[in-house]
């Protein structure tokens, strides 16, 4: 005859069979990433600046230098603009023109007729119809960038447009190619925050300029909301602290631009206006 359960152990059994919560399944496992198989689409590179800076997705001038870290220890922020034709719309769109002021910024210049300026980091060619206009015929504009697709559609540009005062050239990413005492001015737009050995460069950029030249960097304010992240960003000290140590004497330049700021430089030792 069967033993029958102690009333205790019979509800402890009871409880185990009726109330003990069950198992649950594992999750099915993620179906292979075999032939077929659908993925989610990788997120796109955010856009490039120097040329791809802008609100969001927005218009740039156009890279000089592209290699080398971010800013720590003098570094830039690396971007490539290698194809000018995945950029022209970008760096050309209409819109363009109410924030970067072009006009402005070649009126900052002072007198150019007859000067030789180099747009670095010249890109599609953006400023190069204001700048040749403001040379004139015995001026001359030398259009310089790092990428060789660039170098080529400025070169279209400049035959297609008239522009017979603009000459387009390949630089490197350490050295801007000019002679020395060549250059009455030298233009860098939303490009310095791409150098990445910001005070050599700007050595070499002291040694093309003449006696009385000066150079000009338009860079975006900290708290623009145009331009590459914050992080990436320059302040106006630091970019001046860059051409100092190159020996130039550096000041902010008194232009009124809404989302930009202007620092100008100079081999004078004292302060003195551009001729």
């Amino acid at each position: 005859m069967p033993s029958r359960l102690h009333p205790v152990h019979a509800a402890l059994s009871a409880l185990l069979l009726i109330g003990s919560p069950v198992a649950a399944e594992p999750p099915p496992a993620p179906p292979a990433q075999g032939a077929g198989a659908k993925t989610s689409p990788k997120p796109a590179d955010p856009p490039g600046h120097a040329g791809g800076h802008g609100k969001g997705p927005a218009a740039g001038h156009g890279p000089a230098v592209e290699t080398g870290g971010h800013h720590h220890a003098h570094g830039g922020m690396p971007h490539r603009f290698e194809k000018a034709a995945d950029w022209v719309q970008r760096f050309e769109g209409p819109e363009r023109e109410a924030w970067q002021k072009p006009a402005q910024i070649v009126a900052a210049l002072g007198d150019i007729t007859g000067k030789t300026v180099v747009d670095l980091g010249a890109g599609t060619g953006y400023f190069l119809p204001y700048l040749s206009r403001a040379v004139g015929d015995k001026g001359k504009v030398l259009a310089v960038d790092i990428e060789a697709d660039m170098v080529r559609h400025m070169k279209e540009r400049a035959v297609r447009e008239g522009l017979k005062n603009v000459e387009a050239r390949q630089s490197t990413a350490d050295d801007p190619a000019l002679e020395p005492s060549s250059a009455d001015r030298v233009l860098i737009v939303d490009v310095w925050h791409h150098v990445p050995q910001r005070p050599a460069f700007a050595k070499k950029l002291a040694a093309a300029l003449r006696p009385l030249g000066a150079l000009f960097i338009v860079d975006f304010k900290l708290d623009s909301p145009r331009g590459p992240p914050r992080k990436h960003k320059l302040g106006p000290e630091q970019i001046m602290a860059d051409l100092k140590a190159a020996g130039l004497f550096a000041e902010l330049a008194k232009v009124d631009l809404p989302d930009q700021y202007v620092v100008t430089a100079r081999i004078a030792t004292k302060p003195a206006s551009p001729q």
